[in-house]
């Protein structure tokens, strides 16, 4: 770049090949006299064809094949194939109408397109009809505007390119944006047009400020607007570009065009159908909307709430905010992912005979799992502790002919009330036994009571006949007062008498279920998912979670993913009573299954759910549910009312509730229940148990922590606790007891509550005396010379000071003297002087009632 003040130099050559070019140059002026040319040059390109191409030969007409030739191809085809002629034809028809489906079909695809290229084609010669009317209009202004700019401040120009001139006083250079109008018939000069300087001399009619022009109008350039360029400077668009921005503005109006003349001038809101559940995220209704957050944030504010998109809403308001938006609500709850688990009902079709559940009951040690270990012929009652069983057993018994029983075993003992309620709930038949040394029990009442409730049929078994004393007919007289009527006695509830001891009679017990079984004409269908109840649950140290449960319809297979509860999983194993490893149990079984994430509670249902995803949901809504019931029960808030009872009469100087924690483990959910359920009925409102943790399997170091931590003692019931356990509870001082009965270890909880428990406090009456004198002695104060007029007085003993027969005073004896001596008691009509605890205000005439109190200790009935 070069600048001169008077000389022009030419502009030097670049070096290049010897390809043509037109070559040009232009010169543009600046202030102070600088001048400067640039060199233009207009490329031509080089266009190479390939040889032979311009003249491509057309494509040689397809020749019309004959229709013999195809029908022979194909019969040759279908001879390879094996087809017959009449098969070859069948599929040539086919072939032919699906061809002709194709056809149809690709005509109305064409017939589509074309219509919307023409739609596409008219609406864009609308918008060309409306850019060249307002192109137009523009022009027409431009031009009105540059005659009336003309008109008013005519000016001169040089003709050359290369004329120079002083601009005058009234001249405006374009480079301050008020460029000097030319005179219609002058050509532009290339710079100028380009916003480029141009020196003008001074015209004779110029006057002062006649070479001031009106604001530049929209459409003409700026002086620099932007680097110089080949392409700008031999380009012959005046017109400003157009910024990105205004390019995509007019994009999505175009869009939006074409989107309204798609759908037929306007564009309707889609109502739609939300689900609506009890609470929900502002976020997630928007979703559900199909709407902006921004915008349901935005009506929330203009109802005078502030809300976020994390923030939840109840149903009632997230329903008003869905009206407003214009769509419809449906209210859904929770516990909508538990609707349809169970299935539907089986057709009667598919229904197929199934064993019987029987459920044996009765009082403790009347000889329950002995009747089961005769029809098994195995020695159940050598495993139980004490020789009580202590949780539901469930064994299939199989016949000589052939049928199948499925026996649960329940435990008689009061503390397993709920468990032989669980047995008759998923029970056919009960047998109730009896024995016959030993008549009815309170817990044969109770399983009674029970059967009754769950509505099923009582056979009655009367155990132990061969024991010396044994009635069998005073056992059925008995049960005549719990509406138990046996068919002896005019009634229809079968009683068979037995021995499981010598194994008599019990060929009549199975005939007797067997016959029980036909009147109720039990049927499942097999081939449908199952479904069931748990009947126990367990924490096993090599096996993790068992659970033996009850199939009630379907097929349960080893791999079904199973919800029981609140808990789910594949099942890995599924085992019998003996051990053995089963693919698969059908109706009325019970067997014992692995793989559950955790140990379900006694009597919960499970099923057999299709998908991993199902079963989470389910389980997911469960255990919160249960959080909430738990959070919620009557006992905590009972606790809470115990607190401020306690708080409210500790200030008043009462005495506070007592509290014994305890962490229970068990073999077995159904014992910890059980044991759970029988300590809080030891609670009063003095002394209560409380359970701080209780579940099945073996003592950990996160449960000794936990004991350490709530200062409870550990019961341990037919578990043990490993070697880290124990060594932590031994260096920390935390008590573990082992039980294997729960006769022993409710008595020795029953004991430590009795010992919490305050004595109590028994008053006995000594005798009465009567004031005869009173004397003020110094450094001692008023003494009461007395005569004993009842019983005796003791030295120490509890006093009453009644004077008109009214207790105005009660404490106790400071001295008792007869004479000048200290004695310990004084006896009926004789004299003395008695002097009170802190008390002087005595007169002649009161008389004192004198009482001891014992402190008697006092147990839990």
């Amino acid at each position: 770049m070069s600048d001169t003040k008077d000389t022009d130099k030419p502009a030097r050559r670049p070096l290049t090949l010897g390809r043509k070019t037109d070559t040009g140059t232009v010169k543009q002026s600046f202030s102070h006299g600088r001048s400067k040319q640039v060199l233009v040059e207009t490329k031509k390109k080089r266009v190479v064809v390939a040889p032979g191409a311009a003249k491509a030969k057309a494509p040689a007409a397809p020749k019309k094949p004959t229709e013999a030739a195809p029908l022979a191809a194909a019969k040759k085809a279908a001879e390879k194939q094996g087809l017959s002629e009449a098969e070859l034809k069948a599929r040539q028809a086919a072939l032919a109408q699906r061809q002709k489906v194709e056809s149809k079909r690709r005509a109305e695809m064409e017939a589509q397109e074309e219509a919307d290229r023409r739609r596409l084609e008219e609406a864009r010669r609308l918008e060309e009809d409306e850019r060249k009317r307002v192109e137009a209009n523009q022009r027409a202004e431009a031009q009105a505007e540059a005659e009336a700019r003309a008109a008013s401040a005519p000016q001169q120009r040089n003709d050359g390119p290369g004329a120079r001139g002083r601009p005058g006083a009234g001249d405006r250079s374009p480079a301050r944006g008020r460029p000097a109008p030319a005179a219609p018939d002058v050509p532009l000069e290339p710079l100028a047009e380009l916003g480029g300087r141009i020196k003008r001399q001074k015209s004779s009619d110029d006057g002062p400020g006649e070479g001031r022009t009106p604001a530049r109008p929209r459409s003409e350039p700026k002086r620099r607007q932007g680097k110089l360029s080949v392409s700008r400077a031999l380009a012959d668009d005046d017109d400003r570009q157009r910024s990105y921005a205004a390019v995509q503005r007019a994009r999505q109006r175009e869009q939006a065009r074409r989107k309204a003349m798609a759908g037929g001038g306007g564009s309707e809101k889609v109502v739609r159908e939300v689900q609506l559940p009890e609470t929900i995220t502002v976020s997630d209704l928007a979703n559900r909307m199909t709407e902006r957050v921004a915008d349901v944030v935005k009506y929330m504010m203009q109802q005078g709430e502030l809300v976020r998109a994390t923030d939840t809403l109840d149903a009632d308001t997230a329903e008003l905010i869905i009206e407003e938006f214009g769509h419809t609500v449906r209210r859904v709850s929770e516990s909508d992912v538990e609707i349809g688990l169970e299935g539907v009902d089986d057709a009667p079709e598919t229904l197929k005979a199934r064993p019987p559940v029987v459920t044996v009951m009765g009082h403790v040690d009347h000889g329950k799992t002995s009747l089961l270990d005769a029809l098994r012929s195995t020695d159940v009652v050598a495993g139980e502790a004490g020789g009580i069983t202590q949780h539901i057993g469930a064994y299939q018994v199989q016949l000589e002919s052939g049928a199948r029983i499925t026996f649960l075993d329940t435990p008689g003992h009061a503390a397993f009330s709920a468990m032989r309620a669980r047995g008759a709930d998923v029970t056919d038949i009960v047998i109730l036994v009896v024995a016959a040394d030993d008549g009815v029990m309170p817990q044969t009442i109770e399983a009674i009571q029970h059967a009754k409730a769950a509505e099923v049929p009582i056979i009655v078994a009367v155990n132990k006949i061969d024991v010396e004393g044994a009635d069998p007919n005073k056992v059925l007289t008995q049960l005549l007062q719990y509406d138990v009527q046996v068919t002896a006695m005019g009634g229809e509830v079968e009683a068979v008498e037995v021995s499981a001891l010598k194994k008599i009679g019990l060929d009549n017990l199975t005939e007797t279920i067997s016959l029980q079984a036909e009147l109720l004409e039990l049927k499942a269908n097999p081939d449908r998912e199952a479904d069931g109840v748990v009947v126990e649950s367990q924490l096993d140290k090599g096996r993790g979670a068992v659970a033996t449960v009850l199939v009630r319809r379907g097929t349960l297979k080893r791999g079904d993913i199973v919800v029981a509860g609140a808990e789910w999983g594949k099942i890995k194993a599924v085992t019998n009573e003996r051990g053995q490893a089963l693919e698969e149990a059908g109706p009325a079984a019970a067997v014992e299954i692995l793989g559950l994430a955790g140990t379900p509670d006694p009597g919960d249902p499970f099923v057999v759910v299709e998908n991993e995803g199902r079963a989470r949901e389910i389980t997911d809504y469960r255990q919160r549910m249960k959080r909430d019931k738990a959070a919620a029960s009557p006992g905590s808030r009972a606790s809470l009312e115990q607190l401020l009872s306690r708080l409210k009469e500790g200030g008043e100087g009462g005495a506070e509730t007592q509290e014994a924690a305890f962490i229970v483990k068990g073999d077995v959910q159904g014992s910890v229940e059980a044991i759970t359920q029988s300590l809080e009925k030891l609670s009063t409102d003095e002394v209560r148990a409380r359970i701080v943790l209780g579940a099945a399997g073996g003592i950990s170091e996160s449960d000794v922590q936990l004991a350490i931590t709530a200062g409870a003692p550990i019961i341990a019931f037919n578990v043990r606790a490993n070697k880290q356990a124990r060594d932590l509870a031994e260096s920390e001082g935390v008590e573990i007891r082992y039980y294997s009965v729960i006769y022993d270890l409710i008595n020795d909880v029953k004991g430590t509550l009795s010992g919490m428990l305050a004595p109590e406090k028994r008053e006995t009456f000594l005798g009465y005396a009567e004031i005869l004198q009173v004397f003020s002695i110094s450094k001692v104060g008023k003494v009461a010379g007395c005569r004993i007029t009842e019983g005796v007085v003791k030295r120490g003993c509890g006093v009453r000071l009644l004077r008109d027969n009214v207790v105005i005073h009660e404490g106790e004896l400071s001295t008792l003297k007869r004479f000048k001596d200290e004695v310990p008691e004084v006896k009926q009509g004789t004299e003395c002087g008695m002097a009170f605890v802190n008390y002087q205000d005595i007169r002649e005439g009161d008389q004192i009632e004198c009482f001891e109190v014992e402190m008697i200790e006092r147990t839990l009935d």
